[in-house]
Order: structure tokens, then sequence, then C-alpha cells
């Protein structure tokens, strides 16, 4: 299977132009049948997806996190990107909507405040088929038709392996000691602050980093926010990939077969490895797509989506999220 991409907005430029919202395609199995929730709105009187615009300072992914509990009460991990949909507002600007699946846990659902509002009147479990009959918008359909194609593959239930460039350390030339020993510069402390939301949205729990400085403090702020500790590795360490002594099949052989969601913090030339490692490990055919996923900001990070079920079917989904700071 060739994965499907997404970025920040495919790594395009960010545009006042235009309005940027994300949301989801919640689902969820019901005696074992699929069931995806509508949303229906009070002000508008329409059936929709739930979505909602970016908030100053928010990346993409926490954004449909975070609008998903607003506007259902149930609180999700995004899953595979379904797509993005485009359509202009009457003030003549163009919003552009990003979209996940998304699976709404039993736990998620029982733990959900929801009681209809003044902007949500009530929601709905329906089926791909009555939800394509209800829906009140084309660019709602067209999400919904990717959606159902991971549905048809047998793909939509997926886990995420995330490879995160270290934020911005201090340049060789500005520090005296060992190149592993640099720390972050005030803007890359700001940037691993920033990255904490994005990176919860995809429900990490599992946090391994290089054990140069650089790296551990980029996750730092992370481990604080779920309360688990980092695991420090030399085995994807700059050291020792320029050493040779690098290790990172055993370390992406690892993740693939948890199956967990996981973070993985490293260097810049030892990303493209990173994420080779990956594509041999789930007999994905390697493209210019596992480059292009490599080549990261500091602080950016590439989420490869993997089937729960089967991760030797290969990468369903690479996207890449840059930070703002």
């Amino acid at each position: 299977m060739t994965p499907s991409s997404t970025a920040e907005a495919t790594r395009s430029k960010w545009t006042d132009k235009a309005v940027y919202a994300a949301g989801a395609v919640v689902w969820r199995l019901i005696d074992g049948k699929l069931r995806i929730l509508l949303i229906h709105r009070t002000k508008y009187k329409d059936i929709t997806l739930p979505k909602g615009k970016v908030d100053p300072g928010e990346m993409l992914a926490e954004t449909a996190v975070r609008e998903v509990h607003e506007e259902t009460g149930i609180r999700v991990s995004l899953g595979v990107p379904v797509g993005v949909s485009r359509y202009h507002l009457p003030s003549s600007k163009q919003k552009v909507v990003h979209y996940w699946a998304a699976e709404a846990t039993a736990d998620a659902i029982r733990a959900s405040t929801f009681v209809p509002n003044r902007e949500i009147a009530a929601l709905e479990w329906v089926s791909v088929k009555k939800a394509r009959a209800r829906l009140s918008y084309p660019v709602d359909l067209e999400i919904l038709d990717f959606f159902a194609k991971l549905v048809d593959d047998g793909v939509l239930r997926t886990f995420p392996i995330i490879a995160l460039r270290h934020a911005k350390a201090l340049s060789r030339s500005d520090w005296d000691g060992s190149d592993a020993a640099r720390p972050l510069t005030d803007r890359g402390r700001q940037q691993a602050k920033s990255i904490v939301g994005p990176l919860r949205a995809f429900g990490v729990r599992k946090i391994v980093t290089s054990d140069a400085v650089r790296c551990v403090q980029t996750v730092t702020p992370l481990a604080k926010a779920l309360d688990r500790k980092t695991v420090q590795t030399s085995k994807i360490s700059q050291d020792a990939w320029e050493d040779g002594e690098d290790d990172l099949r055993s370390v992406i052989g690892r993740r693939v077969r948890s199956g967990k969601p996981a973070v993985l913090c490293s260097h810049g030339p030892v990303l493209p490895g990173l994420l080779s490692e990956i594509a041999l490990a789930t007999g994905t055919i390697r493209g210019s797509y596992v480059s292009s996923a490599a080549d990261l900001e500091p602080a950016a990070f590439s989420v490869v989506h993997l089937s729960a079920s089967n991760p030797g079917s290969g990468i369903i989904a690479i996207e890449t999220h840059i930070p703002k700071v």
C-alpha cells in the first residue's frame, strides 16, 4: 500500500486569507457494527461532522481533539487523516478544514457530559450509509468517502509511531562542551512546550529519546504532562550514528511489535534512517514520501500511522506537523 500523506497544510505556508479549522470522523463499534457520530447544530439547523476553528497558538491536531470534546463531550485520540475540505465563507475567505478518523472508546463515551445546548442540539450515531443521506454538505461527503475507503481496506484502526526532531538547540559554535550536552535555546524550550498538545492529540503514551541533552529537554514537557518517564537511549543518538554504532532497527522493531502509540525524539541526520526502518519493518515500498517525512525542522514531527491489526501491511499514512513557535 502506498501511504497517503498530509502535513500541517501539506507543509504550505499559513495565510491570513484563509480560516483554518479541524475536526474528526468519530467512530465506534456497536454490537460489531460501525457507527459514526453526526452533530445536529442548533443555530444552522444542519447535520455535519464535529469541527471548529483553530485557536491562537494551536496546531491543527490539538484543535481537532479540543473541538470534538467541546461539541460532543467525548475525548478522542486521532487516527489516520481523512482529508481536507475547502470552501468559501460569506466573507469571501476560504475555510480550510483538516479531518482525522478518531475512535470513541467505551470509556470515553461513558465519561461524556454532553447535553443539548445553544450550539449543538443533538448527537446521532449512524451507519456510513445513513450518514451519506443525512449530512448537509457535499464537502462532508467527500471526507466520509475517504473514511469509508479506510473501512473497506480494513485499516481503520491504527496506531502511530511519531518521529520528532529535537527543538532548537544552541549551535556548536556557541557551545564549549560536548555535542551531546548542548542544551535548548529559549526558543527551543518554547517549542518543546508548544508541541505537547499536538503530540497528546495522537494518544502518545511511550516516549523514547536520544540521550543527548537537547532531545531529553525536548520531550521533558510532554513527559511531565503525561506523568510518564522517558526511555533514554544512545541507539538513536547522533553520536552513535556518526560513529556507526546506532541501532535504529531494534528500536523501531520493538515499537512496531508493541502496537502502541509512541514518539521517538532524535536528530536531523538520524531521522531518514528512522523513517526508512519503519518502512522496512512494515513491508512498505519506500518512496520520496519517506525522505520528505524525515526532512524536519526543529521541533517538527512526522506521524506514521500503522495498522493495529496487521502492522506488516505497510504504512497507512504519514503526516508532518510544524510548530508555529
